[in-house]
């Protein structure tokens, strides 16, 4: 794998605004730096779209959001609303999250229901997908149906965890994410990302997209390795 470019590296990133503590001055701040930096997207807090896609409006950061945050439990017409009205206030991806407990008790045709339609409703109107599966609560045969289901559907990305449970990204899930992941399918790596050394390992797995609130200091110290 080649060497990327700061360029290509902030690229990589989902600008995250997801905290509860986060003020309307803090989002403020946190978009003009994603577009400071050519961020791919800032993902925040849905309240908050029509801001976002105001202050980034004229660069080519997308607005993001989440949908059925953070544990995935909302009633699948309710995800679809929420989709629908995010869009609605400029957001062209969102981050939604799968019913764990569902999930969990194998009611996968429940589970293919639910992304499929936020999937439909997005893709109507150009919008992309990425799939939080919240593995710190899931084993691997939980994690390889998703990845089939996500396929299937024609999902944008598959993405490992919202960053609030008690762990995130792992090597390994990234690597069982890929690998059973259609190619059509990219891979998110959300929670634990938090150094230059640990984006370069999840980007040699095939990561495209990394969701951090440590952006600031990943890409400086990405500047510093790479000299530019």
């Amino acid at each position: 794998m080649t060497t990327p470019t700061l360029a290509e590296l902030a690229r990589m990133f989902d600008h995250s605004l997801l905290q509860p503590t986060l003020t309307d001055a803090d989002l403020e701040r946190g978009c003009l730096l994603a577009r400071e930096w050519n961020v791919a997207s800032v993902c925040i807090k849905p309240y908050a779209v029509r801001l976002a896609a105001k202050l980034l409006a004229g660069s080519s950061v997308q607005a993001s959001t989440v949908v059925g945050f953070p544990h995935g439990g909302h009633l699948t017409a309710v995800k679809v609303f929420e989709a629908e009205r995010a869009m609605d206030d400029g957001a062209t991806e969102l981050d939604m999250v799968v019913n764990i407990g569902k999930v969990l008790s194998g009611e996968w045709n429940y589970v293919a229901h639910d992304i499929a339609a936020v999937v439909e409703a997005a893709h109507a109107r150009n919008a992309k997908v990425k799939v939080i599966f919240e593995n710190a609560y899931l084993k691997d045969e939980h994690k390889k149906e998703l990845c089939r289901i996500c396929g299937e559907v024609r999902a944008d990305w598959v993405k490992t965890s919202t960053g609030y449970a008690e762990s995130g990204a792992t090597l390994e899930d990234l690597k069982l994410m890929r690998e059973h992941s259609p190619a059509w399918v990219q891979v998110k790596a959300a929670g634990g990302v938090r150094t230059f050394q640990r984006l370069m390992e999840v980007r040699a797995l095939g990561v495209t997209r990394v969701g951090a609130t440590a952006t600031q200091a990943i890409l400086d110290e990405a500047r510093r390795h790479l000299g530019q």
